[in-house]
């Protein structure tokens, strides 16, 4: 029951989270989804960062990870409105926006992840 209560909590703050940011850069229809974007690549490194960090810490890191991997970054991250947001960007036949975001996004995403497990080592190490 606490690792179900550790997801919910973290889930609920990186929900919120994801809610802040998206105010900062609203995407008005037929702009770029920049907040979105920004969100994905920020959560891919710190989720880089964590599992680094992780890494280092055997067992003693589960709960950790369900609060701060499943929870904060599962409910910051947002996959399923980049999916959208780039489904709108195909209706509207824009298909340089739509490649250029969903590429890039995959790519800044494997890459701050990558940074972030380097970070991690550095600093963890």
């Amino acid at each position: 029951m606490l690792n179900v209560l550790l997801v919910a909590l973290g889930g609920g703050l990186g929900a919120a989270g994801r809610y802040g940011v998206s105010l900062t850069a609203p995407a008005q229809p037929g702009e770029w989804p920049w907040a979105t974007f920004a969100i994905n690549v920020t959560g891919s490194l710190l989720i880089g960062m964590l599992g680094g960090w992780l890494a280092t810490r055997g067992d003693l890191g589960e709960q950790w990870r369900l609060f701060l991997g499943v929870g904060i970054l599962g409910g910051f991250t947002t996959f399923s409105a980049f999916s959208l947001e780039t489904m709108r960007l195909i209706e509207r036949s824009d298909w340089l926006g739509a490649s250029t975001y969903s590429i890039g996004s995959v790519l800044a995403g494997l890459a701050a992840v990558a940074i972030g497990l380097l970070v991690a080592k550095q600093v963890f190490g």
